[in-house]
């Protein structure tokens, strides 16, 4: 079956040129001018990989990732004409899975997509252990079983990967986990040497489960080594 394209970008003639390519490329191709309307074609009909322009109107690029990847777990790709506001670092660390500046030849967006579809297919992640039971980290309870989280008894919602990256912290409480360790075991090998997908989720997951984000004391950060799970100090 065709690989399903969404192209969210607020240029018609982009639009068009792409979905045309994308069908010419055996790919199914379908299209949105807006992250709003994107967002509502994505609960009737979940595509393989968004192409995302970051510059859109009301609700921008870079909001509409967050929604794709929390609710949906699904790759985007940024497309942007933003060379100076926007390089690939600061791209991939705001979540996206690649990113492409305009303009570009369509023969290498094909090799990006491909690139990423690869990536995403095979990091989907094994159990990181056959451990059924909840796991308690002082006020913190993750169950495997119900794929829920509770913190001081009170649910907290998290998408697939965070669920998986907090499940693996929560097994071994204490323990220090290199970057590498947790990619392997979340995202699979494939992603093993892109540390930035790691220290995005776990912002993420710090931004829920943490009183200050910015100070954390459940996920805590061991300079050059990783990040290990501990019960918070009160």
């Amino acid at each position: 079956m065709a690989k399903h394209i969404l192209i969210v970008d607020d240029d018609a003639l982009m639009r068009r040129s792409l979905a045309f390519n994308l069908e010419q490329a055996g790919y199914h191709a379908t299209t949105a001018e807006s992250a709003e309307t994107a967002l509502s074609q994505v609960r009737l009909d979940k595509p393989d990989l968004v192409l995302l322009d970051i510059s859109l109107p009301v609700m921008d690029g870079l909001d509409a990732m967050r929604q794709f990847k929390d609710h949906f777990d699904l790759p985007v790709i940024f497309i942007t004409a933003r060379r100076r506001e926007l390089d690939e670092a600061l791209g991939l660390e705001l979540g996206g899975d690649d990113y492409i500046t305009k303009p570009f030849d369509f023969n290498v967006l094909v090799a990006h997509i491909k690139a990423v579809l690869r990536r995403f297919e095979r990091s989907a992640p094994a159990p990181v252990t056959s451990t059924t039971e909840p796991l308690v980290v002082g006020d913190l309870v993750v169950d495997p079983q119900r794929h829920s989280v509770t913190l001081a008894g009170k649910q907290i919602d998290l998408p697939p990967r965070e669920f998986d990256l907090l499940h693996a912290l929560t097994i071994q409480p204490g323990r220090v986990f290199t970057v590498d360790e947790l990619l392997g075991t979340v995202w699979g090998a494939e992603f093993i040497g892109q540390p930035q997908v790691v220290y995005v989720h776990i912002r993420w997951l710090r931004e829920k489960i943490e009183r200050l984000a910015n100070h954390p004391k459940r996920i805590v950060t061991v300079r050059g080594v990783g990040y290990k799970l501990v019960p918070e100090a009160f």
